[in-house]
């Protein structure tokens, strides 16, 4: 007899289309092609990528299931992933999810006082984590964990442990009891919850994200009808899986199409790993793409003339290749007859940077520059524009091959609609848009009305239900990697440093955020009386000192919150030099064109990090 909490037997999902839940459609994925490409990754040891089918991959799965139920949690009790991209992270999200749990995935690379912070808002019962000395650091911020039982460490190297709620990976896997069938899954309705995604805190701490069931599965529908990636395609992750852009698109909807994922190696091998698994679909942020574009322009700079002409040509005749595509013009005789040469010369020896056989890429999370989007599309390479965020699964709109106007993100998907409201805010009402914040009901009910319609803080135009976002309501700034961030706060952190009389961060679509700040003079004179004594002098060592106190005040926030350039000066900011309101706040725009010049030469050189 099956117990109280076992799924009863249910008719089991013919095609995508009936799936209602996350544990359905990996039931229904490993049924359908069993011995299909499920994973990729690499074994360090062999030194070779290793593949498992959606046969196997489910089996490695069921030990997870087993180690997770013998804990004994309640349906809708939390589980805490702290994990880089990879089968582990994956495997414990769908041990949760089988088991009416919910995941709760964080950034694998933030900083202790934040994780702390979602670890005890989120009220987890079970963390995996990375490593002990991760959890002895994230211990080391004070915060109390009073529901946490569990703290499952991959690796559990260095000092032991007396904490009776630790145990290595390994051990706990190995201690699950053992059957002769499946574990039945515990009984999931579309309405509960599939996880809690933290925002990235642009308007103080970061906000719990509920999404249910029903929310990702209509969003992976709605992009399957949208985007049709098929069994024998290959996506490379990088992108964090605590991302819902990474976790939806990435992730659940390769299962939907029964895609191979291969999981990357980290982020400095990722040139490598896109030349090896040579993947088909690429989802990222906007960041890969301008540091490509950048390559390219440097290798085109130092290039002799014959090299460039090819590159101009190329890029030209491409560009209206692509327009004509488009239904835009018509492409010349003299062009069709070019274009396999170039093709053969330049094209395709730049794409064999991202492995060669790249058939579309999408760019969401923030956006992307009108010079890098149309050096990819006159490559032959569709660079597709999407628009969405946490709160709504997060897909709202996206740009396909066959109508892809690079000014916008594209058409909204099947079953979303969309409106504006006052000052041209961009809304959004269907089943992806999220149930509300976690524990937060006023914080839901101030973006989410009666009706349903999620206010998102954007500005847009809508044409025919293709949307363009043209800026923000709120002063937020996005950085080309896709965080946003609200500048107002880190400031007003900043400031609570008595070295710091005035401050002011920038990073709208750069790679990192930067501080500009006014110093107290005296503070000053005695910091760098302590730098000299400690035989630290020079515009770097004062630099770096800087960018250490701006980081030890901005730490409640998540880690790429954290500036990592610095420009001071003693001269304070005043409001007969138009640069403060008379209620002395920062005018941002006439602070950034004056020190225009400042903040570019910061810009074009590679940042200190305080670390």
């Amino acid at each position: 007899m099956p117990g109280p909490l076992s799924q009863p037997p249910i008719s089991q999902p013919q095609m995508l289309d009936d799936v209602t839940t996350l544990p359905e459609l990996l039931r229904w994925r490993v049924r359908t092609t069993p011995a299909a490409e499920a994973y990729r990754h690499f074994d360090a040891e062999a030194r070779r990528w290793v593949a498992q089918s959606w046969h196997e991959i489910d089996a490695e799965f069921e030990l997870w299931r087993r180690a997770l139920a013998a804990e004994g949690f309640a349906p809708g009790e939390r589980v805490a992933i702290l994990m880089p991209n990879g089968i582990p992270h994956v495997a414990m999200d769908q041990a949760a999810l089988s088991r009416s749990l919910v995941p709760v995935p964080m950034h694998a690379v933030d900083n202790p006082d934040s994780i702390a912070y979602i670890l005890a808002d989120s009220g987890s019962l079970l963390l995996f984590v990375d490593s002990h000395a991760r959890w002895q650091a994230i211990l080391a911020t004070g915060q109390q964990f009073d529901r946490l039982r569990r703290i499952v460490c991959a690796d559990v190297t260095g000092p032991a442990s007396a904490d009776p709620r630790i145990v290595a990976l390994d051990q706990w896997l190995a201690s699950a009891p053992g059957a002769t069938g499946p574990l039945p899954d515990v009984a999931v309705k579309p309405d509960d919850l599939a996880a809690i995604v933290y925002t990235s805190g642009t308007t103080g701490r970061p906000k719990g994200v509920m999404l249910s069931h029903d929310n990702v599965i209509a969003n992976v529908k709605a992009i399957a009808h949208r985007i049709a990636a098929s069994p024998g395609d290959v996506f490379l992750s990088f992108l964090p899986l605590s991302h819902t852009f990474e976790r939806t698109g990435g992730y659940y909807y390769p299962i939907a199409a029964g895609a191979c994922v291969a999981h990357a190696r980290s982020v400095p091998l990722l040139s490598e790993d896109l030349k090896h698994v040579r993947p088909t679909v690429l989802i990222s942020v906007p960041r890969i793409y301008e540091r490509i574009h950048a390559l390219i322009m440097q290798h085109r700079a130092s290039a002799g003339t014959v090299e460039r002409a090819l590159l101009d040509l190329t890029l030209a005749v491409g560009g209206r290749r692509f327009d004509a595509r488009q239904r835009h013009g018509a492409l010349s005789l003299r062009d069709r007859l070019a274009w396999p040469l170039l093709k053969r010369l330049v094209a395709d020896k730049v794409l064999a940077q991202l492995g060669g056989r790249l058939k579309v890429a999408v760019s969401g999370g923030a956006p992307i520059a009108e010079p890098v989007i149309r050096l990819f599309l006159s490559l032959g390479l569709d660079v597709l524009q999407g628009y969405g965020m946490t709160e709504t699964s997060p897909v709202v709109s996206v740009n396909t091959v066959e109508d892809n106007d690079p000014h916008s993100v594209g058409h909204v998907l099947e079953g979303v609609e969309v409106r504006l409201g006052d000052n041209d805010e961009l809304q959004v009402r269907g089943r992806s848009v999220m149930l509300g914040y976690w524990n937060k009901p006023e914080e839901t009910r101030r973006v989410k009305d009666a009706d349903g319609w999620l206010h998102t803080g954007d500005q847009a135009r809508i044409d025919n239900a293709r949307i363009t976002i043209t800026g923000r309501i709120k002063d937020i700034l996005v950085t080309s990697t896709g965080e946003k961030i609200a500048p107002v706060d880190l400031e007003t952190a900043i400031l609570a440093d008595p070295l710091f009389e005035q401050a002011l961060v920038v990073g709208e679509q750069r790679p990192f955020l930067t501080a500009l700040v006014v110093l107290n003079a005296k503070a000053w004179a005695q910091e760098k009386e302590r730098l000299e004594a400690s035989g630290k002098q020079g515009d770097a060592s004062e630099r770096a000192a800087l960018l250490a106190r701006i980081a030890t005040a901005v730490k409640a926030y998540p880690s790429y919150a954290t500036p990592r350039a610095v420009w001071w000066t003693l001269d304070p900011w005043t409001i007969a030099a138009g640069l403060l309101t008379p209620t002395l706040k920062n005018k941002r725009a006439a602070l950034e064109h004056r020190f225009a010049d400042e903040i570019a030469a910061i810009y074009a050189r590679k940042p200190l990090t305080s670390s």
